[in-house]
């Protein structure tokens, strides 16, 4: 079931939406993240905030992984690094981390 919400504006006392005639009304484009689909849709940007705190949301999340992914990297890197300077300097063969 679609609900029809009534395209009464905030802003403008709740007045039917001015659409076109407003500068609130735009045009948002993307891809349907469930579909993948070319999406474009015009609307209050008013009304598109709650989907734009959601991809904003998503989009953060998947920064935070990739920079925990990449901080696991630099501390294998690190280590090796350091077994390898304890090595140097202790004259021994170093004792490599595989990972």
């Amino acid at each position: 079931m679609k609900l029809e919400v009534k395209a009464n504006c905030p802003i403008n006392n709740f007045e039917p939406c001015k659409k076109f005639d407003c500068a609130w009304f735009t045009e948002i484009r993307g891809q349907n993240p469930q579909t993948g689909e070319d999406a474009s849709e015009w609307n209050c940007a008013i009304n598109m905030i709650p989907l734009l705190l959601l991809e904003n949301g998503r989009q953060t999340h998947h920064t935070g992984a990739a920079i925990e992914s990449f901080r696991n990297e630099m501390v294998k890197a690190n280590e090796t690094s350091t077994e390898l300077m304890v090595a140097a300097a202790e004259g021994r063969s170093p004792k490599l981390i595989e990972g």
